[in-house]
């Protein structure tokens, strides 16, 4: 999330890849040094708190490797051979990138909502606010866009797990599926996302009550709003 690496940056100096704190990049099981700074607070000052662990158990204390750009979160990526976590291709969470087969390049987009930006949401009934910040991924080949990808989280019976979505250029939903489907409910079929498939994502209709397909719903629409907001006119 755009908040995390955010933070990390300024501690570092660099924008690490969702591998630093996820087993396989973004929406995937946290990795140790995820953990440990998921159970320090998740903010600036839990960098600091697990500076001197090795969450990893590859003998390189974590600062020690990030100001190396080392990933302190495997312990295959050491100062003395970093590894390609910092690549494109690493920087790109690769279910998007197994969404766009034809891209040849991509641009990652931070959200970073202003108060304009929250307000508008507001109008067309979504609630934001800065922990609602993400990253948007912009599928490039021949120079243009083709469509975007977006990972994002569903609350459901307090319980966390994340859907990722595409669009197309024009920004009509194109895909739409759990990501890791171990962690989603088993209801949270692909049947459950085909309502989604072609729709405008201004056009994205808001479920009543409180269930796995409303909280679904909200999730959709609020995913869909940000893009839309950031992007519209594309």
């Amino acid at each position: 999330m755009p908040t995390f690496t955010r933070q990390y940056q300024q501690q570092f100096g660099y924008k690490p890849s969702c591998q630093a704190c996820h087993r396989d990049g973004g929406g995937s099981p946290l990795n140790k040094y995820g953990e440990d700074f998921k159970e320090q607070g998740k903010n600036t000052a839990a960098f600091k708190a697990i500076a001197s662990l090795d969450s990893d158990n590859d003998g390189i204390s974590n600062a020690d490797e990030a100001v190396a750009k080392a990933n302190p979160g495997d312990k295959t990526s050491t100062p003395a051979n970093t590894g390609k976590w910092l690549d494109l291709s690493s920087l790109i969470p690769q279910e998007a990138q197994k969404l766009f087969p034809a891209a040849t390049a991509w641009k990652p987009l931070d959200t970073n909502f202003t108060e304009q930006d929250i307000a508008a949401a507001k109008d067309v009934g979504v609630t934001l606010g800065p922990e609602d910040d993400n990253t948007i991924y912009i599928a490039v080949a021949e120079r243009r866009p083709i469509g975007t990808a977006l990972i994002f989280p569903v609350v459901n019976q307090d319980k966390l797990f994340f859907l990722i979505m595409s669009t197309d250029r024009k920004l009509n939903v194109t895909h739409i599926s759990a990501l890791n489907s171990e962690q989603a409910p088993a209801e949270a079929t692909e049947e459950m996302f085909q309502q989604y498939i072609g729709l405008p994502l201004q056009s994205i209709t808001l479920l009543k009550g409180n269930n796995l397909q409303s909280n679904i719903s909200l999730a959709v629409k609020r995913a869909g709003i940000l893009v839309y907001m950031r992007l519209k006119g594309a």
